[in-house]
């Protein structure tokens, strides 16, 4: 017998060896692209958590003590990395639900979209630190209807409803536990150590980050598609 026929033969470990190659860098590219879209997402979040603790801090909403004051944006040092990591695993989160659920998420799925959510996100964490209202109870029922809107414009999902209720009340939790031990504060706090508004906040900004993640999946879906039938 050849050597070529021994190389050819179904039962040989060569064969093995090649029937296996496309399913490993199938895996490879996944976990490429699942570590890729994690960083971007907590590039964003790193960003935002920026930019939207400057606005807070400035109107003197949230109040660090001087020695963790460190940056040149007035933050604490370890808000944006934990802002980051929650973006990356919220945006990472969102299309693997809807994948489990078997309910792709197909409304307004386009990066014009997705610019005017996160938009419209900067201007409600604007609308929080810079407009006054009469009272508490006026802002947060303001807030609450924009973030609802924000959802209902964006995304309209019932899967992205929940999960953006459900990260939002334990984000609320997360920070009621940090200002209660001392590790910043709010001024005038109307809601067990924090302001009432901060719950819309946090659902705002799961819903920004579920539809950035959404739109990163789906881009990169359509890139394998089209490598797939180039191959």
């Amino acid at each position: 017998m050849s050597n070529s026929d021994r190389r050819q033969r179904p039962g040989s470990k060569e064969s093995h060896r090649c029937s296996w190659g496309p399913y490993i860098s199938a895996i490879t590219n996944r976990t490429t692209n699942l570590f890729i879209r994690g960083g971007m997402l907590f590039s964003v979040g790193v960003f935002l958590a920026l930019v939207l603790n400057l606005l807070q801090v400035q109107r003197n909403v949230t109040l660090f003590p001087p020695d963790v004051i460190s940056s040149i944006f007035s933050s604490a040092w370890w808000v944006p990395p934990c802002c980051g990591t929650a973006s990356a695993v919220i945006g990472l989160l969102y299309p693997c639900i809807d994948s489990r659920l078997g309910e792709p998420h197909k409304f307004k799925r386009e990066w014009s979209s997705v610019m005017r959510c996160v938009a419209v996100f900067v201007g409600i964490n604007h609308a929080s630190a810079k407009v006054d209202f009469a009272n508490n109870v006026q802002l947060s029922l303001t807030l609450a209807a924009l973030s609802i809107g924000l959802w209902w414009t964006f995304d309209r999902s019932r899967s992205g409803f929940g999960l953006g209720v459900s990260i939002s009340l334990l984000a609320t939790l997360a920070t009621q536990l940090l200002v209660y031990n001392g590790v910043f504060q709010y001024t005038s706090p109307d809601f067990l150590y924090i302001r009432s508004w901060l719950p819309c906040i946090f659902f705002a900004g799961v819903i920004t980050m579920g539809n950035i993640g959404r739109q990163l999946a789906l881009y990169e879906h359509s890139f394998l598609q089209q490598k797939t039938h180039q191959d």
